[in-house]
């Protein structure tokens, strides 16, 4: 072969590989780019997220709710435990929800289980009646039938858009029911984790550790709280909060009947004669001491 041909040969395939290798530092050389066919490599999905999406998916369906509740408040530096049991009952009625829980037993450490009725409401203030008065936003009202006495509490004002609007989130701020609504928020309220459950524990819940952060709502109230999820409803089943003052609440949910219908007369009231009048407590305005 001419030797000019095969230097001129030679010059060739050096400029082609050359140009593939600068092809490829850029957007990858054809030859290169198909071989092995390899597919984009895929990050695993947290399961926290996994969870809190599945929650959030049941709990931005629920329409309704009803369960038989014990709500157990501890009190370690008193060694003083007390448990209530009742009926717990939840509505949405299109943009508005309303929240009740009839407690009708009360019991104290080992002590025998005692009659004991108070009422806790949650609604718009539009249902309210008070002569001279008109009530807007969303109350929290009490009902003490042993000593007679009634509470109008103020939890949101009317078209707040800082303030949620569920009964169920007004109640955690002095209840701590998480995980029945606005989950989005979870992760900006706590730091969220998942708790691995022991062989002795029962099966099917999935517990999820809640972190209060600085600068959550829930700071001045609570540490942390952990909620049970029933993998069969996606719900929770069971709630244990720690407070500031490291008492503890603990909550069961049980025989729940979830998105049947409720009467909505079930969250009509009416104050007994003879009780006091209801004692008024709006929210604090702005600059104003609390």
């Amino acid at each position: 072969m001419n030797k000019k041909i095969i230097i001129k040969t030679v010059l060739i395939l050096l400029w082609a590989m050359s140009t593939c290798l600068s092809w490829e530092r850029t957007t990858g050389c054809e030859g290169s780019k198909n071989s092995g066919n390899k597919q984009p490599v895929q990050m695993k999905a947290d399961p926290v997220d996994t969870v809190l999406k599945q929650l959030n998916k049941k709990t931005s369906e629920l329409k309704s709710y009803q369960a038989q509740i014990e709500y157990g408040f501890i009190q370690p530096l008193l060694e003083s435990e007390t448990l209530r049991k009742g009926v717990l009952y939840y509505a949405k009625l299109g943009k508005k929800s309303k929240l009740r829980a009839n407690f009708v037993t009360f019991q104290q450490e080992d002590e025998e289980e005692d009659k004991y009725v108070v009422q806790y409401i949650v609604l718009d203030g539009g249902c309210l009646t008070l002569p001279g008065q008109r009530l807007e936003g969303m109350w929290f009202v009490e009902i003490d039938y042993e000593i007679e006495t009634v509470k109008y509490i103020q939890l949101a004002e009317p078209h707040d858009p800082n303030k949620p609007v569920d009964a169920f989130d007004l109640t955690s701020r002095h209840f701590p029911m998480v995980g029945f609504s606005r989950i989005e928020d979870l992760k900006k309220q706590f730091v969220v984790t998942l708790v691995e459950q022991k062989k002795s524990e029962p099966k099917g819940f999935i517990q999820v550790h809640l972190k209060v952060k600085p600068t959550s709502t829930y700071k001045d109230k609570f540490l942390s709280i952990d909620f049970w999820i029933d993998k069969k409803l996606s719900l929770p089943a069971k709630i244990v909060a720690v407070t500031t003052e490291e008492e503890i609440y603990r909550i069961k949910f049980l025989r729940p009947k979830v998105n049947v219908k409720i009467d909505e007369k079930v969250f009509d009231f009416k104050i007994p004669e003879g009780f006091d009048e209801p004692e008024i407590m709006p929210l604090k305005k702005k600059g104003e001491q609390k």
